[in-house]
């Protein structure tokens, strides 16, 4: 059956492409169904059949690793193809990142599981996520991209406030969800305008087809252009759409506040590098300025906001740790705004830039979970004297802080900070290296304080951190692979060098 346009509608499916989140999602309904006869003293089984489907979903992207993969593919009489999923290199790293992310959360929930969260609900909803956070990348349709979008976004709702009868938890989902709600209504309607404009959904043909667009629906364009930014930027938790990020991160489940910060985080910025660099290369000169002021604006928000975090305030690691993130997203947004100025070969920074930050921001909150055994309030001045009542967890959670600020021996982040700087430095963005150098010297003083707290001698005596044994295991992972990148950021940093597409 054909189009009139004389496009085949009978399209093409390749099993393997999509099997990474095909499988992902298979293995939460499979949670799901077995919750149902699995007795309550077993219920573990179903944290590690989770945590046993991710790692296959994480082995099936090595059949993939040429990246020159698509399906869901439309043929047209000239022989090109307009496709709605692709397996590039940049969808095969983000999708490592979030499945990568996902498994480390996963070790992290074992504990939580078993003691205070109803475990069946808990794998199906990160197992949902997951599987909406690897499709999102590969995603090259508005639709497809908004489904993928929601997937990932709708379960993270109830993951945050399903600490029954925990106040704290449900006005933190209930933030969480108003701010992600409206964020995707002018999404929609942001796409229902660019698809108005040019008569269709697949973001290669947008990018072709917003040139020609009739002096009539210019404004419409340009209107739809504009609210599909402003929704992506909601989901980046870019300044000013940033305010729930704190109280979400403190209401949510540890591990859940860690999934947000690195699987969240990189499903938005994955979304507004599709839709930017993608589908509106023509609006390059509207949204590389917005871009480039938000990612001033965002660096300097969170990173004000983190420096008047008082270590004596309960949950003040938390706070930190989640202002430390809209920083981070501030850093984050500088590549994709230097794409504009100077080619899509910039978005190589942001990604290596992810993959830095997503190890090193699990393994602090792999810590911070490690420290609530025996801290519930979770204070940055419990952390005081951590050496000597844990040596290895200090120098861990020192080495995490250390490669956030950028400094030795964290080489990788600092090579990170550095490549970003470098980006907006290629792209004639000056102005903008400079505010992010002045962020950088700021965070350097809550990364260094909380650091030195760690060695200061104990108030009292010390308190021993005991840790279940998959806590350690994403200690151990993380702080090995921050070792490697450190080593080895040459993995990291091609991917800078080059462009992704």
């Amino acid at each position: 059956m054909t189009s009139s346009a004389g496009e085949s509608l009978v399209q093409s499916v390749d099993w393997l492409t999509i099997a990474p989140p095909t499988l992902t999602a298979l293995v939460a309904l499979v949670v799901l169904v077995a919750d149902l006869f699995v007795p309550q003293e077993r219920k573990q089984l179903l944290g590690w059949i989770a945590i046993g489907g991710l790692t296959a979903a994480l082995a099936l992207l090595l059949p993939l690793r040429s990246g020159d993969r698509e399906t869901f593919c439309l043929t047209a009489d000239t022989h090109t193809q307009a496709c709605s999923y692709t397996a590039d290199h940049f969808t095969l790293v983000i999708q490592l990142l979030v499945l990568a992310g996902a498994l480390l959360t996963a070790l992290l929930s074992l504990d939580a599981t078993r003691e205070r969260l109803p475990a069946g609900e808990y794998w199906f909803l990160l197992l949902s996520s997951a599987a909406g956070a690897a499709l999102l990348p590969a995603s090259r349709d508005l639709a497809t991209l908004v489904v993928a979008l929601e997937v990932a976004s709708l379960p993270a709702f109830a993951l945050v406030g399903l600490k029954r009868g925990d106040r704290m938890s449900g006005e933190a989902a209930l933030k969480f969800f108003l701010s992600s709600v409206t964020a995707t209504a002018v999404t929609l309607l942001g796409a229902s305008f660019v698809y108005a404009t040019t008569g269709t959904l697949h973001l290669t043909e947008i990018a072709q087809r917003l040139d020609d667009v009739p002096g009539q629906l210019q404004t419409l364009a340009e209107a739809g252009v504009a609210l599909t930014l402003v929704g992506f930027a909601f989901k980046t938790a870019a300044v000013p759409f940033h305010f729930w990020v704190p109280d979400t991160y403190v209401g949510a489940p540890l591990p859940v506040a860690a999934y947000l910060s690195v699987v969240g985080k990189a499903v938005g910025f994955t979304g507004l590098i599709l839709v930017t660099v993608v589908a509106f290369p023509s609006y390059a000169d509207v949204w590389g300025p917005a871009l480039a002021v938000l990612a001033a604006l965002t660096m300097t928000a969170g990173n004000v906001a983190a420096l008047r975090q008082v270590s004596t305030r309960a949950w003040s690691a938390v706070r930190l740790l989640a202002w430390s993130s809209v920083a981070q997203a501030g850093y984050l947004l500088v590549p994709i705004a230097a794409a504009a100025y100077s080619g899509d070969d910039q978005i190589g920074a942001t990604v290596a830039y992810a993959l830095m930050y997503a190890v090193v921001n699990l393994g602090a909150f792999a810590v911070v979970a490690l420290v609530a055994r025996a801290h519930p309030e979770n204070r940055i001045a419990d952390y005081r004297g951590l050496y000597a009542a844990s040596p290895v967890t200090a120098l861990a959670l020192g080495f995490f802080l250390l490669n956030l600020a950028g400094l030795p021996p964290g080489i990788i982040g600092l090579f990170a900070k550095v490549t970003v700087f470098s980006a907006a430095v290629d792209a004639g963005l000056g102005w903008l290296a400079v505010i992010m150098g002045v962020n950088v010297v700021i965070a350097l003083y809550y990364y260094l304080r909380w650091t030195a707290l760690l060695f200061r001698a104990p108030e009292g005596a010390p308190v021993t951190h005991r840790a279940p044994a998959p806590v350690t295991l994403a200690i151990v992972l993380t702080a090995t692979a921050g070792v490697v990148l450190s080593g080895y950021p040459q993995f990291a940093l091609r991917f800078a060098a080059t462009s992704l597409f």
